[in-house]
């Protein structure tokens, strides 16, 4: 039976990043803290002027992937919730305060987007300790089949970073929580504004997302923001336009595949599937006829797979 190749593995990096030496395995690495994260982050910034600037202007990224080990980032969960908005908070500031130095020097400091946006996710193939950078110019740019993505990882048993470009189709592995999506608004004043960080989205029940495999799409990411208590995902034969019917618009989605119900008195999301086959979180439900739909629990941030194909992440609104 062939073994699936791991994310490092994928990349050509196994042997370097993640083999350990066999004396370093006796100790647990250090927990990864919030001022490792902050610093973490400024130094991203910094190192995207340097690299992306050219004659007077400067330029850097808007949008701040930091990637987690998936223990560390369910210890920020479980511990220091609320951590990672107030870590967006500074990092902001410092932002600002190094933008105002360079327009001081005469330097031309235009943003290349309206906001800021800072990503908090895992990998289960990082090890305790180790964090891992994306950094985007425009924040929730589609990336074209064959953009690459600059990625930097800092595996915690070496302290030795590598920086090196990735096809996108490599980062499906990571997992993205809504918990931990941050949006600012970037002010030409260069200067942050309290309260103005917020989350994505606000007013929905939840969030579903794809990334669709078909050619003519290129891989580029569809959202859908579910207003009502019940919706349909369905394919690309539908021809209903109704708000509450989530079309994806793939040969490998069913006409209809999904019905997704929010319970209010239990606050919770229930799934009846008829379509060829779904997977929620790997494990196969059942089909049921559209007049008779048979409800399966879906918990937030789970995701769905239709016909071995589509993955349809539910995140929490």
């Amino acid at each position: 039976m062939n073994t699936k190749p791991s994310f490092w593995q994928r990349l050509g990096l196994h042997e370097w990043l993640v083999k350990k030496d066999p004396e370093a395995t006796k100790a647990k690495a250090p927990a990864v803290t919030p001022n490792d994260v902050f610093h973490y982050i400024g130094q991203k910034f910094d190192e995207s002027v340097k690299e992306l600037s050219f004659a007077s202007r400067i330029v850097f990224f808007h949008e701040y992937i930091i990637c987690f080990n998936a223990e560390d980032y369910q210890d920020f969960m479980d511990s220091k919730k609320g951590i990672f908005g107030l870590i967006v908070q500074e990092a902001v500031r410092g932002f600002y305060d190094k933008l105002k130095s360079f327009k001081a020097e005469g330097k031309n400091v235009e943003p290349s987007a309206s906001k800021w946006v800072f990503r908090f996710v895992s990998h289960p193939d990082y090890v305790r300790g180790d964090l891992g950078f994306i950094g985007k110019l425009l924040p929730g740019a589609a990336a074209q089949q064959n953009d690459n993505l600059r990625v930097t990882f800092i595996p915690r048993q070496t302290g030795i970073a590598q920086t090196l470009d990735v096809n996108p189709e490599i980062l499906k592995g990571f997992t993205f929580y809504s918990e931990g999506y941050y949006e600012v608004p970037f002010t030409t004043e260069l200067a942050y504004t309290q309260n103005s960080i917020s989350s994505q989205p606000s007013g929905a029940l939840a969030r579903l997302e794809t990334i669709l495999p078909d050619k003519a799409f290129s891989g580029k990411k569809l959202e859908y923001l579910m207003q009502d208590e019940e919706i349909v995902v369905s394919g690309k034969d539908e021809t209903r336009t109704a708000a509450n019917i989530f079309k994806v618009p793939s040969e490998w989605v069913n006409t209809p595949h999904l019905r997704v119900r929010f319970d209010r008195s239990s606050a919770k999301f229930f799934v009846a599937s008829f379509g060829e086959k779904t997977v929620v979180n790997e494990q196969e439900i059942r089909r049921s006829p559209a007049t008779d739909p048979q409800w399966t629990e879906v918990p937030v941030n789970s995701r769905m797979v239709l016909n071995g194909i589509v993955g349809i992440n539910l995140f929490k609104g």
